[in-house]
């Protein structure tokens, strides 16, 4: 979910800004705002000071790997200083060459991977500085049910609104799941739609020179002629641009449907309606669209059942709820029992930061859920995952003793407890450590209580 930003803030920007330390400035000779936004004159809007300052603290704060070049965001500031005038004449006389996008494979919680492209720092940022001039003239022509990479919208309203249409009588959805869908964006295709609104030939050219940059595999160059490489700060933009086409067929068609990037649902009111919108989207993007649909993943089910952004609809007789799916469910849960692993050799601390990293996280996203016997259960068992680490890290009985003699047990039954011969596990739930590693002595330690987390974000939808 796309975050305010904070660059509106004059004391944020002159801490962060490009100029600040005697930086004149990333700029062309072109000052002011230009009206012809979408003509002629676009390149030196993209290329102007304010735009590339904006870019550039959005690069920063987004942090991110190092490209092929192995350049890290916090190296940018010096290099644009060093050589900010080379880097804006190519781009105005067109010489200047994206590199390679570095290639990385980020693993599926369902299985597989995702491959993603990191690009240098240098070319995110003018991806950056291409995309806030482009996304105000696209923006307003993409459709309402478009809700992923766009400003002021998120997930939630997306899930909120495929509420919306079970509630007025839609009961089967068509989920259609399009196979590498950034991969095998059609060139050619995306930039006939991209050239219906941008006349600057010379911004043409760079987006379709970032499009063909390639990309760097294992120390190989591999030519890329087709998709858009997932990852690039362009490529929201141009993959809205390029779905959008779709969203037009389904709006002409008067089909209910919610698009987040590739994720695309269409509402219908029964199975053989299903069945017959799914034959004919399925034509559509791989006809003229170029596309491939993964026909094992798109079906025609029950939005109570189907997965969509990790959310499911719940009937209830109090209404329609939103419930975190159960794959979501299951996929935090191997996680906190990864962080939590008795062997681990972390300290508590480590631990304890590590839980709230990860569930702030999860909570802040599933927080709209229907989920409180859920986050119960999860608390109480990540509870006794913790007091089970703690009672490995004692080790020896005399540690043991000692430590539940400073918990506040006395020194006899501190004897006692601590030579059981009972397993972690089955003493983690015991009176043993219940009385000793209380809930407040855990919430003293670090321990963020995620069920009372859950019900403070939930009670604010």
């Amino acid at each position: 979910m796309q975050q305010p930003q904070k660059t509106g803030n004059p004391d944020y920007r002159r801490r962060d800004n490009v100029e600040h330390e005697g930086y004149d400035g990333v700029h062309s000779n072109f000052h002011g705002e230009l009206n012809n936004q979408n003509g002629v004159n676009l390149l030196e809007k993209i290329l102007s000071r304010n735009n590339l300052n904006l870019a550039y603290l959005q690069v920063v704060r987004n942090k991110g790997a190092a490209g092929v070049d192995g350049m890290t965001y916090d190296q940018l500031l010096p290099h644009l200083r060093e050589h900010r005038e080379g880097l804006l004449t190519k781009l105005h006389s067109g010489t200047y060459r994206p590199q390679p996008v570095l290639r990385v494979e980020i693993p599926k919680p369902e299985g597989g991977v995702r491959k993603l492209g990191i690009p240098t720092v240098i070319d995110r940022m003018i991806q950056q500085a291409i995309n806030q001039a482009l996304q105000p003239i696209f923006d307003p022509t993409f459709s309402d049910n478009s809700f992923g990479f766009r400003p002021k919208r998120s997930a939630h309203q997306a899930i909120i609104q495929a509420k919306s249409y079970y509630e007025q009588g839609y009961k089967y959805v068509v989920d259609m799941d399009m196979k590498a869908y950034f991969d095998t964006v059609n060139h050619d295709k995306l930039m006939y739609y991209v050239e219906k609104k941008v006349q600057d030939q010379r911004v043409l050219r760079l987006i379709r020179q970032y499009l063909k940059s390639g990309v760097m595999e294992n120390g190989i160059f591999q030519a890329s002629e087709e998709g858009t490489p997932q990852g690039g700060n362009l490529s929201p933009l141009l993959s809205n641009i390029y779905l959008n086409e779709f969203d037009k067929l389904l709006a002409t068609r008067g089909h209910k449907f919610v698009r987040y990037a590739d994720d695309c649902n269409i509402y219908v009111k029964s199975k053989r309606a299903g069945y017959r919108v799914m034959e004919s989207s399925t034509h559509f993007l791989e006809e003229e669209l170029k596309l491939t649909v993964n026909r094992e993943k798109s079906a025609v089910g029950s939005p109570l059942k189907r997965k969509f952004l990790g959310f499911c609809l719940l009937a209830t007789k109090n209404g329609v709820k939103i419930r975190p799916h159960q794959k979501a469910k299951s996929t935090v849960k191997k996680k906190l029992k990864k962080i939590t692993k008795r062997n681990r050799g972390k300290s508590i601390e480590v631990l304890f930061k590590q839980i709230k990293q990860l569930m702030t996280g999860w909570i802040n996203y599933y927080g709209i859920s229907e989920m409180k016997s859920f986050m119960n259960d999860l608390n109480g068992w990540l509870k006794r995952r913790m007091r089970q680490y703690i009672w490995k890290q004692w080790k020896t009985p005399r540690t043991k003793c000692r430590n539940l003699i400073q918990l506040g047990i006395e020194e006899q039954k501190a004897y006692e407890w601590s030579n059981t011969r009972k397993g972690h596990w089955r003493i983690s739930s015991s009176y043993i450590l219940h009385r000793s590693l209380t809930d407040e002595k855990l919430v003293q330690l670090g321990y963020m209580n995620i069920a009372a987390k859950y019900q403070l974000i939930h009670s604010n939808y």
